[in-house]
């Protein structure tokens, strides 16, 4: 993954995922045919103004015409010689299982559903000394013996992190991503743009060092806000 990465500001490279164990490829966006379009409802995921990263994702994911707005180019103008870190996906966290509610391990007979990172992009920019990148995800949900209509609320984890004898997390932001499972549906195509990945620029022989990671993360995030537990009324007495 190292020795493919190549000086493109703000361009938009794919991962495009060859395997269940996370290998992945890294390309130049458009050097190779997009995918069909999925069937209408198929897709779930972030929506942005046209020509926003956010809508070349999804052109090139789902193969949409994406029209450019007026003044945009002129407007994400980068610094010169901006290089920008790889992705990739986390060793392991390719895929995720959900099985029963409550816990518990998920197996052939229990698995209500499975979700997979398909392709990822990114895109980075560097402003008054920082860096921004924004990551875009690919990924599908599919439906399991025991999984039903509903939402599925995807756990995902995007990280830049500085590679060596002791890795050294620069910027972390965890998510979940909703996706709805429709009546007599099998599969669900998602999107997610993470957008708020920003740290100050490092030397360019340190920036070398950089990864951009993306993967499902099952345990979570302890600042995550988790819905309130509603106080039980206590028993009236009977007079």
């Amino acid at each position: 993954m190292r020795s493919m990465r190549r000086r493109r500001p703000w361009g938009i490279l794919i991962a495009v995922t060859l395997g269940l164990a996370g290998c992945s490829s890294v390309d130049g966006i458009g050097s190779s045919p997009p995918p069909a379009s999925p069937a209408a409802g198929e897709a779930t995921g972030s929506t942005g103004k046209p020509g926003s990263f956010t809508e070349r994702v999804n052109s090139f994911f789902f193969g949409a015409p994406a029209e450019p707005t007026p003044g945009a180019a002129l407007a994400a103008a980068p610094e010169p010689d901006t290089d920008c870190p790889t992705v990739d996906i986390r060793g392991g966290a390719s895929t995720l299982s959900i099985g029963p509610p409550g816990g518990g391990e998920a197996n052939a007979t229990n698995l209500r559903y499975q979700a997979t990172i398909a392709r990822t992009a990114r895109e980075c920019a560097v402003r008054g000394g920082s860096m921004t990148i924004k990551v875009g995800v690919q990924g599908r949900v599919i439906l399991g013996p025991m999984g039903g209509p509903g939402q599925v609320d995807v756990p995902m984890r995007y990280a830049v992190v500085r590679e060596g004898p002791q890795p050294r997390t620069i910027v972390t932001k965890f998510k979940r991503i909703p996706v709805i499972v429709g009546p007599d549906q099998t599969h669900v195509q998602f999107i997610d743009v993470e957008d708020a990945l920003s740290f100050p620029l490092p030397s360019g022989s340190e920036l070398d060092a950089y990864v951009i990671y993306v993967g499902f993360d099952e345990i979570g995030d302890k600042n995550e806000r988790k819905p309130a537990k509603t106080a039980k009324k206590p028993a009236q007495r009977q007079q």
